[in-house]
């Protein structure tokens, strides 16, 4: 008997979301973020997603994933944004204040910028400390216009 084989569609699709507390109230705190991080990361395994840098701050969270080519952005949030806010007000008690602000910010991340963006992330703290954000990665809500230089990649 002959075997044939078939090709598959190849996607990889990395997506680096942003989103905020209402009011950016600073309510992700140092006793609950890891259990957060961890219901975050649960959720976007569940949905397909790989997560490949998860951070926050205490008023955002910020979250690189290789996503699947058969659910988009907006699902993505919804899920994860749902599921972790019904944690935080079922699973950790005193912590009714921490709701999700409506918007987010998502951004396209290609396979030359993964580690820029996960060394980011990973270095949240440090870089709010030192104030070396990169302001196009930190709007969950507003819109961004990027100046433009003559420089390579075309952004400051």
């Amino acid at each position: 008997m002959e075997t044939t084989t078939s090709r598959q569609s190849k996607t990889e699709i990395y997506l680096h979301f942003v989103w905020v507390t209402v009011h950016r109230t600073p309510t992700i705190t140092p006793d609950i973020e890891r259990a957060v991080y961890r219901c975050i990361h649960q959720e976007a395994n569940r949905i397909g997603c790989d997560v490949l840098a998860l951070n926050s701050m205490p008023d955002r969270i910020h979250l690189f994933v290789k996503v699947p080519s058969k659910i988009s952005a907006s699902k993505i949030m919804l899920q994860i944004k749902g599921v972790s806010s019904h944690f935080v007000h079922q699973q950790l008690p005193g912590n009714e204040g921490l709701w999700w602000q409506e918007g987010y910010g998502v951004f396209s991340v290609g396979r030359n910028q993964q580690n820029a963006v996960i060394s980011y992330i990973e270095n949240q703290k440090t870089h709010h400390a030192e104030n070396t954000c990169h302001a196009e990665w930190e709007e969950a809500d507003e819109e961004y216009i990027p100046k433009y230089s003559s420089n390579v990649n075309g952004l400051l």
